[in-house]
């Protein structure tokens, strides 16, 4: 059963603006990236569905980070409903996908979860909200039009809340590009959880990255971003 309530989870992604994404295959790795995201400000954390046996290690995660009030975690990847609903079932307080699925989003309305799918088209957008998606992931970012992309379709669509994920990276500049575009939120992976500090064990490095991306994002987002449409 998820910790926190949908409408406290999608307050959390647009207030705080940024989603780290990761997978790693040992608990305790895991366990030491995601306490370096909280210890930079982070909130909401996305563990994907990539590996096997992955849904394990989230169980695990979920049950170490129970009492921890700081932590929104969600699972990402989850392409159907049978996979949505381990994960929900495991504590997943968000679900996030590669593409959007009705059954998926069936589901996690029936639960009261909130559901991000990747969309890359204004029609793909469009049927995502009709089926009560709030954030729609735009995915992948880079490859469908970056932050032009975003901003074309905010302006017949001014309403439309949009996370890319895939081209994000935590510099100054990508930043400011996004959030000008009117993203309300980012998801960032591997240029933010990158493998040669996991793997160095420089999780501190990481800490710092989340640290400095959250106050760019309160830099360069606008009031606009977060209390209109």
């Amino acid at each position: 059963m998820s910790k926190f309530k949908r409408i406290t989870v999608l307050n959390t992604i647009i207030n705080t603006g940024l989603v780290p994404i990761f997978y790693h295959s040992d608990v305790d790795t895991a366990k030491k990236i995601i306490n370096a995201c909280l210890d930079g400000g982070v909130r909401c954390v996305e563990f994907t569905n990539r590996g096997d046996r992955a849904h394990l290690v989230f169980q695990a995660l979920a049950e170490h980070f129970k009492d921890d009030q700081r932590l929104i975690l969600g699972a990402g990847s989850v392409i159907d409903a049978g996979t949505a609903a381990l994960y929900i079932q495991l504590g997943a307080d968000f679900i996030v996908g590669p593409a959007f699925n009705a059954d998926v989003a069936r589901l996690c309305n029936r639960r009261k979860v909130s559901y991000s799918p990747g969309c890359g088209t204004v029609s793909e957008i469009s049927l995502a909200e009709e089926y009560g998606v709030e954030i729609v992931k735009i995915f992948p970012g880079s490859q469908v039009g970056g932050p032009s992309f975003v901003k074309a379709v905010r302006g017949p669509m001014p309403w439309t809340h949009l996370m890319p994920t895939g081209g994000v990276a935590p510099t100054e500049e990508n930043i400011k590009a996004w959030f000008e575009a009117g993203v309300v939120a980012v998801g960032m992976g591997s240029k933010l959880i990158r493998k040669d500090l996991v793997a160095s064990g420089d999780f501190d490095t990481i800490r710092d990255l989340a640290k400095q991306t959250l106050a760019w994002i309160q830099k360069f987002r606008t009031n606009d971003l977060i209390n209109k449409p």
